[in-house]
């Protein structure tokens, strides 16, 4: 069978690729330390894992859930983001659970996007937008991102181009790779630059609660709804990436939309992992605390790790990864990468994986328990 014309246009998931190479090289005895995936590896909260397992005796526990999620769980996520953001939503129509904020990004792009219409995707940012993207048939416009304007779009520059096909605008913030936060007046600009060229932005917002002091959500902006959509997660904020629960929030008329992009690909997650979401989303300040304390403890080993290599980073970037320069004089992060994983058994992601612009950096996850990344640093 020849296979469909979309599949051309892009290639197999990097990690997908090199993480057989992985475990390859640990199936012939090599000692890999994987600091390459944002996996967390820590245990969602006791209270979470015990609403999992008394949920599974409950009546209709077992049968095919709604799409639009249990209204407890949509409850909950307004809750949360009144509490955490400040942004009000209302549960029956403005939000949307998703089986990970991954396939928002499909169900999203598919709800707005005709081919040959265009996305506008940040370079350096997460491959999915592009993916996703061409496999609609829509085509990918990048716009750059760098360190000198603190990894946050020139949106004059941008203006001055040809924007006539765009349709949606994929942001992240705080940003993933490089962990860079946006501030309230440039969460304005974005939310005033996509009405005044008719685009939707899109925020994917997963990193809000790892190591950031002033959680912020796009929708927070006045307005923001009118122009905007927001996805989330549980993934990184309650360590429940298997879990697969996301969401997505914005107006009735852009939820609907998605809605029934989704009612028509699966059916609602499993009444039991609802009801687990529900019971993280209701965790208290202690959660939150905890989970900063053992990040923060990490974060600093591999900031030390980063030392070792001769690679500089930002202490104040957010989130679950630490985003390095390499060494002056080095200029390919793939081989860079390789060597450290081929000579030192250490795998760390190249900043290439996310756009050209990430050449020269190379990304550390925090998701490794202290004591592999000390004996990380001892093989340096």
């Amino acid at each position: 069978m020849i296979v469909a014309e979309r599949l051309h246009s892009v290639q197999e998931y990097y990690f997908s690729k090199k993480l057989r190479e992985v475990r390859e090289l640990i199936a012939n005895g090599k000692p890999i330390i994987n600091m390459g995936i944002g996996s967390p590896d820590l245990a969602p909260a006791p209270q979470v894992l015990e609403t999992l397992r008394a949920s599974i005796a409950h009546n209709g526990a077992h049968q095919y859930q709604s799409y639009q999620g249990l209204p407890e769980l949509r409850i909950a996520i307004s809750e949360f983001y009144n509490k955490k953001f400040g942004v009000k939503t209302n549960p029956l129509t403005e939000i949307l659970p998703l089986m990970g904020s991954k396939e928002g990004i499909m169900h999203i792009s598919m709800a707005f996007l005709n081919p040959g219409d265009e996305a506008l995707i940040p370079n350096p940012g997460y491959p999915t937008y592009a993916a996703v993207t061409k496999l609609v048939g829509a085509v990918p416009k990048t716009y750059d991102l760098s360190a000198d304007n603190g990894w946050f779009p020139d949106l004059d520059l941008l203006s001055q181009e040809d924007l006539s096909k765009v349709k949606l605008m994929w942001v992240s913030y705080p940003h993933m790779p490089t962990g860079a936060t946006a501030d309230k007046e440039q969460l304005e600009k974005l939310v005033h630059f996509a009405k005044e060229h008719q685009i939707l932005l899109v925020n994917d917002n997963p990193y809000s609660f790892v190591l950031a002091k002033n959680p912020t959500s796009l929708l927070s902006i006045p307005n923001a709804k009118d122009h905007a959509l927001e996805l989330n997660s549980l993934s990184k904020t309650f360590n429940m990436a298997g879990w697969r629960v996301g969401m997505v929030l914005g107006n009735e008329e852009h939820i609907n939309a998605v809605l029934k992009v989704k009612s028509n690909m699966d059916s609602g997650m499993f009444y039991g992992i609802q009801k687990g979401a529900v019971a993280a989303l209701n965790s208290g300040p202690e959660w939150f605390e905890s989970l900063d304390k053992i990040y923060t403890e990490r974060r600093q080993l591999l900031f030390q790790l980063a030392e070792k290599m001769g690679c500089s980073y930002d202490p104040n970037a957010v989130g679950m990864f630490v985003w390095s320069k390499l060494p002056n004089g080095v200029k390919s992060s793939e081989d860079f990468i390789d060597d450290v994983l081929h000579q030192k058994h250490v795998f760390i992601a190249p900043g290439t994986i996310f756009g050209a612009n990430g050449e020269g950096y190379i990304r550390y996850s925090l998701c490794v328990k202290k004591e592999k990344i000390e004996e990380a640093i001892d093989r340096f």
